[in-house]
């Protein structure tokens, strides 16, 4: 097992080197922190429960969103928490191809509602947002796994990560987009001082509202922003 976590580390220290994330991680990554976050998952495993994402998949945001490109921080709260649908980036449905109810609102307020037209279902591809994270949208939850159908089970595990990374995105850079989404996600909003900053709430809570999720506007709210400061709009 303890060479098996050696193999682990090692490849996803290369990973976050390809992808550039190498100087705001590696500190993480090296620490006591994150052997102990490993073996808090592994210990779960052991005791008949289980988390997701799959342990390869818990960094893929940030395999497919390159630190130099980075533009815009999405912050969820948790990944989806049953089995087979959360795939490392928040609110993308890759491993299901077909949109759970969260992305379903967020897909509505970009691509559009097309209930009206008799589509009932978006795209596989749609579903997918690495098309988002290659084009900068880091799409991260406040904690990267969950346990199977336990909500904020995970969340202290994550705090001290959660509390690394934003710290060092707001040391390094200035003015990147943040789309906090719930009150979760804005309890954070007092490491990232330097930053743009956009709130909504989150769109798992539409359910408790007859199914109207408020966006407050954040996508164009955020293309407006980039606009000003000279970057690429993000083709949601």
């Amino acid at each position: 097992m303890e060479k098996n976590l050696t193999i682990l580390k090692q490849n996803l220290k290369k990973d976050m080197e390809s992808s550039g994330w190498a100087d705001i991680l590696f500190p993480y990554i090296d620490s006591k922190l994150y052997d102990d976050l490993t073996d808090s998952l592994i210990s779960l495993v052991e005791n008949g429960k289980r988390f997701t994402p799959k342990f390869k998949d818990i960094f893929n945001a940030f395999k497919e969103c390159k630190y130099d490109d980075l533009k815009v921080v999405i912050v969820g709260q948790d990944p989806y928490p049953q089995l087979g649908s959360a795939d490392g980036l928040a609110f993308s449905c890759s491993k299901k191809g077909k949109a759970e109810k969260s992305l379903q609102y967020i897909l509505k307020q970009t691509i559009g509602d097309f209930t009206d037209t008799g589509r009932v279902m978006y795209t596989p591809e749609e579903c997918d947002l690495k098309r988002w994270a290659n084009q900068g949208v880091l799409l991260i939850n406040t904690a990267l796994t969950v346990e199977v159908n336990k909500i904020g089970s995970h969340f202290w595990n994550w705090k001290p990560f959660t509390e690394h990374l934003f710290s060092k995105i707001n040391q390094d850079n200035e003015n990147i987009v943040f789309i906090l989404m719930g009150k979760k996600a804005e309890a954070w909003e007092r490491l990232i001082p330097n930053q743009k900053i956009f709130k909504c709430m989150h769109p798992a809570s539409a359910a408790y509202r007859g199914g109207v999720w408020d966006s407050n506007d954040v996508f164009n709210k955020t293309n407006v922003e980039l606009n000003k400061q000279g970057k690429t709009l993000i083709d949601w």
